[in-house]
């Protein structure tokens, strides 16, 4: 199971089962949230580099994988996501170097899996066309 899939699964997994206890602090905690990476005066990208910089800067494991997977949903390039690295970096000093790395490994997991995806999806319209045009290649 990869890493992206394995943290996915778990978070939400975790999450049902605190919701489930039924808390109205807690589904008022998660519910802030939820509404406070809504769009609104500021655009969700932006909500999300934020999100991970303060992360970084928290040390937060979990987050930054979180918001890392956000930024990536949100289409950040690479020149981005560096640009909000190096402001997790500088704002949080060298200690932020090693979740850096981690931060750098998840992300290009997601561009693996994402462009493993993209390949699968190509080969699978091309067995597609090929089934239904008789083995002709596309015009």
């Amino acid at each position: 199971m990869s890493q992206v899939t394995e943290f996915n699964e778990y978070r939400q997994r975790m999450n049902a089962t605190i919701l489930a206890a039924d808390n109205k602090v807690i589904k008022r905690f998660f519910n802030l949230d939820t509404n406070t990476y809504a769009a609104g005066a500021l655009d969700v990208k932006t909500k999300e580099m934020l999100g991970l910089a303060c992360s970084m800067v928290l040390r937060c494991d979990d987050c930054i994988k979180y918001h890392v997977g956000k930024c990536f949903e949100e289409k950040l390039t690479d020149e981005e996501i560096y640009e909000v690295f190096a402001i997790a970096n500088i704002i949080g000093g060298s200690i932020v170097i090693p979740h850096f790395r981690r931060a750098v490994e998840y992300w290009e997991i997601l561009k693996s899996e994402a462009g493993s995806e993209a390949r699968a999806d190509e080969q699978a319209d091309l067995a597609a066309h090929k089934a239904a045009h008789g083995g002709e290649p596309a015009a």
